[in-house]
């Protein structure tokens, strides 16, 4: 016990240096943060939806709109069956009737052949399941629909890729403490602190920003036939110049597109969009491109024309431009959201809120005033229970506190008022290890033992049954971590850490210090 081993006494100084340099720039005003000297710490603790303010919105995938979608790539599916079998069978009529895929058969007679033609694309590919179910009709119609269980899959994988989507949007740099959680099977939470108008998030979100590029019919847009297999296509609001008539099949997607960044043409000095694909996309743009020289081809985003050039060459470089009538922040706009990639399916705002920031510094306050009366209430009882061993607790509590708070602000997490409350909890835990060893201390100190032998007891005897209770909060914290979402992962993240600098604490500061008031004291008796 009097001789602590060096590394011990290298934690303890580690640990206090490291709880004071990451939570002094909590106490500074921003101003004298930027000033510090560049080996120290700049960073502050995040700040909470709850307790800084900002946006909240709850989003839901639209599953009609998402079926559509299936039900058009079926088709597809169902007239590349029939083109791939041997010999290939003729169909007319392919596109979707509401809910259903549809195809017509110009011979009946091959129904046999065109029932096991699609029997290939009836079940996943992947699990085997049955996804979609087929009816004939005696005048050579197919029919195909997905079953309910494939459509409630297809929200939910919807809605997880949505997370990464919108996360990119809103969050490119990943500085931000945005949070983006799914809820249920097809719902997304997303909070923004500090975003006070949630109509800039909702703009941002509620654009699938799905880019093709689609061939141009010379038609006049306002003609009251349309050739088949064609729409109209209205002009980007602000970018787009005129409506087109395109070919409802696009040519290609931006699936393939790499990034995509803002930028002046050299000629016009106006804003223009650049665009690199991958290598693939490279590949068949050089292709489509060579077939259709000479031809206009469209560059819708969302259905809506950015502009239609006409393909003077070959473009076999993997990049280019889209002009139009762009803004220095509608392309940079644009830019973000295409870097970011297309939401697999539109989704529809179902809550939208602002929490003011009023509301989150009554919160602050509140949590600032429980955090001092739940430290002054511990002060008191351990040291009038257990004297100037009590008082040396609390010091040690001092140095878990600002561990706690270090450990936040080096990890960027989020402080939330449910993470005060884990902050309040880690208090109590703290000085439940410390009454532990004292009151073996006290045992030891009863049956006669020296104050060195009891203070030795007190650490060693009872350091199983400290690690044994931290250990077991530890995993509750984790497992609340693992399986909650928004406040609740905010309490189990401060729960966490608080479990592990307890231990750090309890027996490395509290033994330390001890150890050192022995030498220089070399009392008779423990003031226990």
């Amino acid at each position: 016990m009097l001789q602590l081993p060096r590394w011990r006494i290298i934690v303890v100084i580690f640990a206090t240096l490291f709880g004071v340099l990451f939570t002094l720039p909590n106490l500074l005003p921003e101003n004298l943060r930027n000033n510090l000297p560049p080996f120290l710490p700049r960073q502050a603790l995040n700040l909470g939806l709850d307790l800084q303010g900002g946006s909240h919105l709850l989003l839901e995938v639209d599953s009609s709109a998402l079926r559509r979608q299936q039900l058009d790539s079926t088709a597809d599916q169902m007239a590349n069956a029939l083109r791939q079998a041997e010999p290939a069978i003729r169909y007319t009529g392919r596109g979707v009737v509401g809910d259903a895929a549809r195809v017509r058969l110009l011979d009946v007679n091959d129904m046999a052949r065109a029932r096991t033609a699609l029997r290939t694309i009836a079940r996943s590919p992947t699990s085997g399941a049955e996804i979609l179910t087929f009816t004939e009709g005696a005048d050579g119609v197919i029919e195909a629909r997905m079953t309910t269980q494939y459509l409630a899959e297809l929200s939910r994988q919807a809605a997880q890729q949505s997370v990464e989507v919108i996360r990119r949007r809103i969050d490119p740099n990943g500085t931000s403490e945005v949070t983006i959680v799914r809820q249920g099977d097809n719902r997304i939470v997303v909070q923004a602190p500090g975003v006070s108008d949630p109509e800039v998030l909702r703009q941002r979100i509620g654009q699938t920003a799905l880019m093709t590029f689609n061939l141009v019919r010379e038609v006049d847009p306002t003609a009251q036939s349309l050739p088949v297999g064609t729409i109209v296509a209205q002009p980007y609001p602000g970018v787009g110049n005129r409506a087109e008539v395109v070919e409802r099949r696009p040519q290609f997607t931006g699936e393939r597109l790499q990034r995509a960044s803002t930028g002046t043409d050299q000629q016009t000095g106006q804003f223009v969009l650049h665009f690199q694909l991958d290598g693939e996309g490279t590949r068949l743009f050089c292709r489509i491109s060579r077939t259709h020289t000479g031809d206009r081809f469209a560059i819708l985003l969302d259905n809506q024309v950015l502009t239609a050039p006409t393909i003077n060459e070959p473009i076999c470089g993997g990049s280019g431009q889209i002009s139009g009538n762009f803004t220095a922040e509608s392309a940079s706009e644009l830019a973000l959201m295409l870097n970011a990639g297309a939401l697999p399916a539109p989704l529809t705002v179902i809550e939208q809120r602002s929490v003011g920031a009023e509301l989150g510094q009554d919160a602050i306050t509140a949590g600032s005033h429980a955090t001092l009366y739940a430290s002054i209430a511990v002060l008191v009882f351990m040291v009038l229970f257990y004297g100037l061993f009590g008082f040396l607790a609390c010091v040690a509590l001092v140095v878990n506190m600002a561990m706690i708070v270090g450990a936040m602000t080096l990890g960027g997490a989020t402080l939330t008022l449910p993470g005060i409350a884990g902050l309040v909890l880690t208090i109590g835990m703290a000085v439940d290890a410390n009454v532990l060893i004292y009151e073996r201390m006290r045992e030891e100190k009863a049956h006669g033992r020296s104050p060195a032998m009891a203070i030795d007891a007190g650490f060693s005897r009872a350091m199983v049954t400290i690690i044994d209770s931290h250990l077991t909060q530890f995993l509750a914290a984790l497992i609340l971590f693992q399986f909650g979402a928004g406040p609740v992962r905010g309490f189990a993240w401060t729960l966490s850490i608080g479990c592990i600098t307890s231990v750090i604490t309890a027996t490395f500061v509290t033994q330390t210090l001890i150890a050192y008031w022995f030498r220089i004291t070399r009392p008779k008796d423990l003031p226990i």
